[in-house]
């Protein structure tokens, strides 16, 4: 089945372009001594939607003992939209700095030349591979085998419409698949992570459920009908559960090969819920600039190393993942674009004694006149009505705005907002990406429509909802 997505195919011959060679292999120490890395990422599930966070309508058991068996950053955070978040996880940066200001239109696109956690652990002797959505590059340079992986099985835009017998791509190729989408891609992971070799593995599993539509196999969807729920959160639930019982499938071939010692295990989320619904009390959903917006489950497991389970106050964030993931990994960083991110291998390894008192910043879009700024005790946060100042200690909730006061406090936050923006503004791209042809890797080129601008009323539905 062809995605609604395309309109037109382009094909192009005779063409080409200097395409810039793979890292080179590194004299670092063997590749078979280092962890596997399993890295899996929901899409629009919310901090709340888990049993272990407080949810009582929910059932995430294979989830819920992951995080009772990992060291839990209480308090994690993300871009409030999909692909800023992506690409900040995978390189290390805010997403600004990579090209990526939005979801569709071309601005979810990230720069070929950003260096990406598949491409470091790739050039330290990993095999890599994607499985799932992608949704920082529809074309090639752009797309997961241009940033590193050799393996590549999914979707690359941010939404798909059809989660049943659908068509994805593998490899830069079309292939159409059998079943729901989620047991599809976990399928496809398995045969990854099952394969003999001696290299260890990066697995990046990226779910695109709950994202909307909201499509969940009946006996998910139905459970949660039975219990009273509506129809939106019957969907979303039963997408989640089905998620669970995926990854209770991928984490029991890690027992069965005996790699659950050795490989490091990370489940994170990328953005906050996609509607109003249970989120841990706090305010905003996804697309909010608030803690709702942001704040994500964050487990770390690798039983080798990290025996006991914990829970984190300090606050992280996904440019940490980056650094974090090569230092466990022993693998060099290589040169990359200036990094954002922080190793939280101390705070793993309970050294946090000097760990700093660390401002993060949330802005996804090209706009001066809104964004955030979270450090361990406040936030503060302007969505086009001037600076907002809560107590994330007292009031969790943010139900009370004390910038004036503090005006001391809000006045620091503001000007290192200020200050980040101004160092940020300039590596940002201030137009979208253009539509590369003419590499053998992907001809013909297809125009999906995400990545369209309308004139004359014309619009496209996903865009203004909530890709």
């Amino acid at each position: 089945m062809r995605s609604l997505f395309k309109v037109a195919l382009l094909t192009l011959a005779g063409c080409s372009f200097l395409i810039p060679a793979s890292f080179a292999k590194t004299n670092a120490q063997p590749a078979a001594r280092r962890p596997n890395v399993l890295l899996i990422i929901t899409d629009d599930q919310g901090y709340g939607d888990l049993a272990l966070h407080g949810n009582e309508q929910i059932s995430t058991p294979t989830l819920d003992r992951l995080g009772r068996e990992s060291i839990r950053f209480d308090r994690f955070f993300v871009s409030p939209l999909c692909a800023p978040t992506r690409a900040s996880l995978l390189t290390g940066r805010y997403s600004l700095r990579t090209g990526t200001s939005g979801v569709a239109e071309g601005q979810e696109t990230m720069r070929g030349e950003e260096v990406t956690i598949a491409e470091a652990l790739r050039a330290a002797g990993y095999r890599t591979g994607l499985f799932g959505k992608w949704h920082n590059g529809e074309h090639y340079p752009f797309t997961p085998n241009g940033q590193g992986f050799q393996e590549a099985f999914g979707f690359n835009l941010g939404h798909w419409n059809n989660y049943f017998d659908t068509t994805l791509k593998h490899n830069g190729r079309t292939a159409k698949t059998k079943g729901f989408i989620t047991d599809v891609l976990t399928d496809a992971a398995l045969k990854f992570i099952g394969a003999k070799g001696d290299q260890p593995f990066f697995c990046y599993l990226a779910y695109n459920a709950p994202h909307s539509p909201f499509q969940a196999p009946d006996k998910y969807f139905d459970k949660y009908k039975a219990k009273g729920l509506d129809d939106y959160l019957a969907s979303v639930y039963g997408m989640v559960e089905n998620v669970d019982d995926n990854v209770a499938r991928i984490l029991a071939r890690l027992d069965e090969l005996k790699l659950r010692d050795n490989t490091i295990v990370i489940f994170l989320t990328d953005n906050g819920p996609n509607g109003a619904r249970f989120n841990g009390g706090m305010r905003g959903v996804k697309g909010s600039l608030h803690e709702g917006g942001s704040r994500v489950p964050f487990f770390l497991r690798w039983p080798a190393r990290f025996k006991q389970p914990r829970l984190i106050k300090q606050i992280a964030a996904h440019i940490d993942a980056f650094p974090t993931v090569l230092e466990l990994c022993n693998a060099p960083m290589p040169k990359t674009l200036p990094q954002d991110g922080i190793s939280l291998v101390p705070l793993l390894e309970e050294r946090e004694g000097n760990w700093p008192d660390r401002m993060l910043f949330t802005q996804h879009r090209l706009n001066r006149e809104t964004g955030a700024v979270r450090n361990e005790r406040y936030r503060l946060v302007n969505e086009g009505r001037g600076w907002e100042l809560f107590d994330m200690e007292s009031d969790p909730g943010q139900k009370k705005n004390i910038a004036a006061e503090q005006p001391d406090v809000a006045k620091r936050l503001a000007t290192a907002y200020e200050n980040w923006w101004r160092k940020i503004l300039p590596q940002t791209r201030q137009s979208p990406a253009p539509i590369p042809v003419g590499h053998a890797e992907e001809n013909p080129v297809e125009l999906p429509v995400p990545q369209s601008r309308f004139t004359g009323g014309l619009r496209f539905k996903g865009i203004a909802s909530d890709l």
